[in-house]
Protein backbone atom coordinates (compact mmCIF):
# COMPACT_ATOMS: atom_id res chain seq x y z
CA UNK A 1 0.00 0.00 0.00
CA UNK A 2 2.78 2.29 1.05
CA UNK A 3 4.66 1.82 -2.35
CA UNK A 4 1.15 2.52 -4.25
CA UNK A 5 0.70 5.80 -2.43
CA UNK A 6 4.53 6.79 -3.09
CA UNK A 7 4.69 5.85 -6.64
CA UNK A 8 1.20 7.55 -6.58
CA UNK A 9 2.69 10.80 -5.14
CA UNK A 10 5.57 10.70 -7.41
CA UNK A 11 3.51 10.72 -10.30
CA UNK A 12 1.85 14.02 -8.92
CA UNK A 13 4.82 15.77 -8.14
CA UNK A 14 5.99 14.83 -11.96
CA UNK A 15 2.96 16.37 -13.19
CA UNK A 16 3.29 19.79 -11.40
CA UNK A 17 6.85 20.00 -12.54
CA UNK A 18 6.37 19.24 -16.03
CA UNK A 19 2.73 21.85 -15.75
CA UNK A 20 4.91 24.41 -14.27
CA UNK A 21 7.72 24.08 -16.63
CA UNK A 22 5.25 24.38 -19.96
CA UNK A 23 4.23 27.87 -18.23
CA UNK A 24 4.83 30.37 -20.08
CA UNK A 25 7.89 33.13 -18.71
CA UNK A 26 6.96 36.07 -17.49
CA UNK A 27 8.19 38.83 -19.62
CA UNK A 28 10.76 41.34 -17.84
CA UNK A 29 10.47 45.03 -18.37
CA UNK A 30 12.56 47.48 -16.81
CA UNK A 31 9.59 50.23 -17.01
CA UNK A 32 6.46 49.17 -15.93
CA UNK A 33 4.71 46.71 -16.43
CA UNK A 34 1.32 47.96 -17.67
CA UNK A 35 -0.16 44.78 -19.24
CA UNK A 36 -4.12 44.58 -18.67
CA UNK A 37 -4.71 48.38 -18.08
CA UNK A 38 -6.17 49.14 -21.36
CA UNK A 39 -4.66 52.52 -21.97
CA UNK A 40 -3.81 54.12 -25.26
CA UNK A 41 -6.98 52.05 -26.26
CA UNK A 42 -9.42 54.83 -26.71
CA UNK A 43 -7.85 57.47 -29.88
CA UNK A 44 -7.57 58.47 -33.38
CA UNK A 45 -5.34 60.93 -34.87
CA UNK A 46 -4.18 62.36 -38.29
CA UNK A 47 -0.60 62.03 -38.65
CA UNK A 48 1.36 64.82 -40.22
CA UNK A 49 0.04 63.65 -43.69
CA UNK A 50 -3.43 63.64 -42.80
CA UNK A 51 -4.09 59.63 -42.70
CA UNK A 52 -5.75 58.83 -39.35
CA UNK A 53 -4.06 56.89 -36.56
CA UNK A 54 -5.06 54.53 -33.56
CA UNK A 55 -3.68 51.66 -31.64
CA UNK A 56 -4.07 49.51 -34.10
CA UNK A 57 -2.70 51.52 -36.96
CA UNK A 58 0.72 49.72 -37.14
CA UNK A 59 0.36 45.93 -37.14
CA UNK A 60 3.13 43.77 -36.01
CA UNK A 61 4.87 46.86 -34.85
CA UNK A 62 5.80 48.07 -31.47
CA UNK A 63 4.56 51.55 -31.07
CA UNK A 64 6.77 53.76 -28.85
CA UNK A 65 3.86 56.79 -27.73
CA UNK A 66 5.45 60.35 -26.17
CA UNK A 67 3.54 63.50 -25.64
CA UNK A 68 5.44 66.78 -26.78
CA UNK A 69 5.62 69.62 -28.92
CA UNK A 70 8.01 71.06 -31.22
CA UNK A 71 9.12 74.19 -28.80
CA UNK A 72 9.79 72.33 -25.72
CA UNK A 73 13.15 73.66 -24.75
CA UNK A 74 14.90 70.33 -23.27
CA UNK A 75 12.94 67.45 -22.48
CA UNK A 76 11.25 66.44 -25.83
CA UNK A 77 14.58 67.04 -27.70
CA UNK A 78 16.74 64.73 -25.24
CA UNK A 79 14.08 62.14 -25.23
CA UNK A 80 13.73 62.00 -28.76
CA UNK A 81 17.23 61.83 -28.96
CA UNK A 82 17.32 58.55 -26.74
CA UNK A 83 14.78 57.10 -28.70
CA UNK A 84 16.55 57.49 -31.61
CA UNK A 85 19.54 56.32 -29.73
CA UNK A 86 17.89 53.32 -28.86
CA UNK A 87 16.57 52.85 -32.63
CA UNK A 88 20.47 52.59 -33.57
CA UNK A 89 20.58 50.13 -30.60
CA UNK A 90 17.92 47.73 -31.70
CA UNK A 91 19.64 47.44 -35.38
CA UNK A 92 17.64 45.64 -37.80
CA UNK A 93 15.10 45.76 -35.31
CA UNK A 94 13.96 48.74 -35.47
CA UNK A 95 12.26 48.19 -38.67
CA UNK A 96 9.61 46.73 -35.91
CA UNK A 97 9.38 49.92 -34.17
CA UNK A 98 7.24 53.06 -34.56
CA UNK A 99 7.52 56.13 -32.65
CA UNK A 100 4.59 58.50 -32.56
CA UNK A 101 5.03 62.14 -30.90
CA UNK A 102 1.62 62.96 -29.80
CA UNK A 103 1.86 67.25 -30.07
CA UNK A 104 0.13 68.92 -27.14
CA UNK A 105 0.71 72.50 -28.66
CA UNK A 106 -2.02 72.30 -31.89
CA UNK A 107 -1.81 75.98 -32.05
CA UNK A 108 1.98 75.93 -33.17
CA UNK A 109 2.79 72.44 -34.27
CA UNK A 110 1.03 72.95 -37.61
CA UNK A 111 1.51 69.20 -40.06
CA UNK A 112 4.93 70.49 -41.80
CA UNK A 113 6.21 71.98 -38.28
CA UNK A 114 6.36 68.93 -36.77
CA UNK A 115 6.80 66.83 -39.41
CA UNK A 116 10.36 68.75 -40.07
CA UNK A 117 10.91 68.41 -36.07
CA UNK A 118 10.15 64.76 -36.25
CA UNK A 119 12.59 64.24 -39.53
CA UNK A 120 15.28 66.20 -37.66
CA UNK A 121 15.60 63.40 -35.27
CA UNK A 122 14.74 60.26 -37.32
CA UNK A 123 13.22 59.92 -40.68
CA UNK A 124 11.06 57.29 -39.69
CA UNK A 125 9.09 58.97 -36.55
CA UNK A 126 5.90 60.56 -37.11
CA UNK A 127 4.11 63.41 -35.26
CA UNK A 128 0.25 62.97 -34.78
CA UNK A 129 -1.30 66.25 -34.56
CA UNK A 130 -5.15 66.92 -34.10
CA UNK A 131 -7.86 69.19 -32.78
CA UNK A 132 -8.06 70.14 -29.53
CA UNK A 133 -10.75 67.71 -28.98
CA UNK A 134 -8.65 64.59 -30.44
CA UNK A 135 -5.84 65.68 -28.54
CA UNK A 136 -7.90 65.86 -25.34
CA UNK A 137 -9.59 62.22 -26.31
CA UNK A 138 -6.12 60.86 -26.91
CA UNK A 139 -4.56 62.07 -23.96
CA UNK A 140 -7.31 61.36 -22.20
CA UNK A 141 -6.81 57.34 -23.45
CA UNK A 142 -3.37 57.52 -22.22
CA UNK A 143 -4.11 59.45 -18.77
CA UNK A 144 -1.61 61.51 -20.09
CA UNK A 145 -1.45 65.21 -18.84
CA UNK A 146 -1.18 68.28 -20.38
CA UNK A 147 -1.75 71.81 -19.76
CA UNK A 148 -0.69 75.52 -21.30
CA UNK A 149 1.21 77.28 -18.95
CA UNK A 150 1.74 81.03 -19.89
CA UNK A 151 5.12 82.46 -19.69
CA UNK A 152 5.93 86.36 -18.24
CA UNK A 153 6.63 87.85 -22.36
CA UNK A 154 2.47 87.15 -22.61
CA UNK A 155 3.55 83.76 -24.93
CA UNK A 156 3.48 80.36 -23.05
CA UNK A 157 4.90 77.01 -22.81
CA UNK A 158 3.12 73.27 -22.31
CA UNK A 159 3.26 71.38 -19.08
CA UNK A 160 3.08 67.65 -20.07
CA UNK A 161 3.58 64.09 -19.64
CA UNK A 162 6.83 62.84 -20.62
CA UNK A 163 7.05 58.88 -19.82
CA UNK A 164 7.34 56.44 -23.16
CA UNK A 165 4.12 54.37 -23.35
CA UNK A 166 5.03 50.94 -25.36
CA UNK A 167 1.96 49.30 -27.30
CA UNK A 168 2.94 45.89 -28.56
CA UNK A 169 2.43 43.97 -32.25
CA UNK A 170 -1.49 43.97 -31.69
CA UNK A 171 -1.88 47.79 -30.18
CA UNK A 172 -2.19 46.76 -26.70
CA UNK A 173 -0.61 48.96 -23.94
CA UNK A 174 2.58 47.02 -22.34
CA UNK A 175 5.83 49.06 -20.66
CA UNK A 176 5.64 52.70 -19.49
CA UNK A 177 9.38 53.96 -19.11
CA UNK A 178 10.29 56.83 -17.57
CA UNK A 179 11.93 59.22 -20.13
CA UNK A 180 15.44 59.84 -17.83
CA UNK A 181 15.95 55.86 -18.39
CA UNK A 182 17.81 55.59 -20.96
CA UNK A 183 18.44 54.49 -24.52
CA UNK A 184 19.32 51.38 -23.03
CA UNK A 185 16.60 50.25 -21.09
CA UNK A 186 14.09 51.82 -24.06
CA UNK A 187 15.95 49.49 -26.32
CA UNK A 188 15.52 46.41 -24.06
CA UNK A 189 11.65 46.74 -23.30
CA UNK A 190 11.01 46.98 -26.73
CA UNK A 191 13.26 44.15 -27.46
CA UNK A 192 11.42 42.02 -24.90
CA UNK A 193 8.10 42.70 -26.81
CA UNK A 194 9.75 41.79 -30.17
CA UNK A 195 10.73 38.44 -29.17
Amino acid sequence: MKLTQCVKGFFVFMAVVLLSACEPAQTKFMGSDITGTNLGQDWSMPDTSAVMRDAKSFPKQVQLVFFGFTQCPDICPTALSEVNEAMRLLGPQAKDVQVLMVTVDPERDNPVVLSNYMAAFNPGFKGLVGSPEQLKKTASSFKAFYAKSPLPNGNYTMDHSTSFYLLDQNGKARVLISNQAGAATIAHDIKALLN
